[in-house]
């Protein structure tokens, strides 16, 4: 499994870097000759693709997946009830990184069966693997990417694309890092109305008692926070989050 892991870190980049690829296959000490006739990549440049996607995973987790949206949203959830520092930010990261791992597990189970097992068996090599792997998380992140934004970045692009299947991860990764961004920043604002109300109901309350001198905060916090609360706030957006995806 560790393997498997390292190896799907290594295959969003390697969609970035194909004609580079190709052009190392013909150099010495790169790639080897596998049984029967195939050609594979030398364990020392796996070893070095592995280890330079490690540098990006923070990248990869923020781009490609889920996790972008739902970070969003709880970080102006905790804004909009006046909150700084609770819940922690690791608290958030932490969920916001299991919410992802529940939400892209799909798709992490596709390219498992249909990519990494077949290259680990010898039956097909690197590049195809990469290929056959790329098809479920294209197909997710093109589901998620709102067409003006994709229409955007690839008219930008240059060169004609035919259809949504053949748009470029170079085309497909900003377009949906954008999308994901306005998504959680429309939700969040849903999500800032009711808070607002209850701020302008207590500010009106203490205006109208001459209590100006009053922090709102100092009553509306806690009045948002029972509310939140006992509405179960966080398991019905993290339910909300989890569907966005799905329908």
């Amino acid at each position: 499994m560790r393997r498997f892991v390292l190896w799907l870190l290594v295959s969003p980049f390697a969609l970035l870097l194909a004609p580079e690829l190709a052009w190392a296959q013909s150099l010495p000490l790169v790639t080897t000759k596998a049984a029967g006739g195939s050609t594979v990549y030398a364990v020392p440049v796996e070893t070095v693709l592995a280890l330079t996607a490690l540098s990006f995973l923070p990248a990869a987790l923020i781009l490609l997946t889920s996790f972008t949206r739902i970070l969003i949203v709880f970080s102006l959830l905790r804004q909009a009830l006046g909150l700084t520092t609770m819940p922690p930010n690791i608290v958030l990261i932490g969920l916001s990184f299991f919410l992802t791992l529940f939400i892209m597990n799909p798709v992490f189970e596709s390219i498992y069966q249909k990519a990494y097992q077949p290259y680990t068996a010898g039956k097909i090599n690197f590049a195809q693997a990469v290929d056959i792997g790329s098809v479920p998380l294209k197909e997710f992140m093109l589901k998620q990417t709102r067409r003006d934004d994709l229409n955007l970045f690839a008219k930008m692009y240059g060169k004609p694309i035919d259809n949504r299947e053949d748009v470029p991860m170079t085309v497909l990764i900003p377009a949906f890092a954008i999308s994901e961004i306005k998504t959680g920043f429309l939700i969040g604002f849903v999500i800032y109305l009711p808070f607002l109300a209850i701020d302008f109901a207590v500010a009106s309350i203490l205006t109208s008692l001459g209590m100006v001198m009053v922090s709102p905060m100092m009553f509306s916090l806690p009045l948002k926070l029972i509310v939140f609360a006992l509405a179960d706030g966080w398991t019905l957006l993290s339910l909300s989050l989890v569907q966005s995806y799905f329908n």
